[in-house]
């Protein structure tokens, strides 16, 4: 999924104030077009993330919301939990790169819980974070490890948010969400129009 990331990175404007939800969008941090300036936000309190540090030099008081080791880039600056929120509920990120279990053909999003009765409840900041950012990316693989489509008609997990996703990055696509349907921005290397509307659970369109 790292040319995948590349995308996000390469897709966000420059100057934007970004937040990476836990697991596959925290890759988008290692990838800063050459002549931007990203401004990475974690929740827990620090502006200004840079890319993973080099292996033993970790500090383990500088992690990112996903208790993972990061570096801070010169200028950056830390500050409480609660401030971090602000930030995020008043509007201040631009751009948000979020995993999901499921997206929705309006852009519906699940992404915290399978609804399974023994699943640990873990929704965390994504609901604060798809309702307070200006533009919400998703980035996961396209189906699940069973095959089953990840983008679908209808959510059918707990929803963290409804008609939040601007855009959707998998292994197979570049899919746009506009006027509560999917259109293709761009196929990966190898993937046929046929192939990808086999393996999407919702019509896809093309300009």
């Amino acid at each position: 999924m790292a040319e995948v990331a590349q995308k996000v990175a390469a897709d966000i404007p420059d100057a934007s104030y970004v937040n990476l939800g836990i697991g596959i969008p925290e890759m988008v941090a290692g990838f800063v077009p050459e002549g931007r300036e990203l401004i990475y936000h974690t929740e827990n309190g620090l502006l200004g993330m840079g890319p993973t540090p080099v292996p033993g030099h970790e500090d383990p008081e500088l992690i990112n919301a996903g208790k993972k080791c990061v570096t801070a880039i010169p200028g950056a600056s830390f500050f409480h939990h609660a401030d971090s929120f602000m930030m995020i509920r008043g509007g201040h990120i631009d751009y948000c790169v979020l995993g999901a279990f499921q997206v929705s053909q309006e852009g519906d999003l699940a992404n915290w819980s399978t609804g399974e009765t023994n699943a640990i409840p873990a929704v965390g900041g994504a609901m604060d974070l798809v309702a307070g950012v200006k533009n919400i990316f998703v980035i996961t693989q396209h189906t699940t490890k069973t095959g089953e489509p990840k983008i679908v008609q209808q959510c059918t997990y707990p929803l963290t948010g409804k008609q939040v996703v601007t855009r959707i990055y998998t292994n197979y696509a570049i899919i746009d969400i506009r006027d509560k349907k999917l259109y293709i921005r761009e196929l990966a290397p190898g993937i046929e129009m046929e192939f990808l509307q086999q393996v999407t659970g919702a019509p896809l369109h093309q300009d």
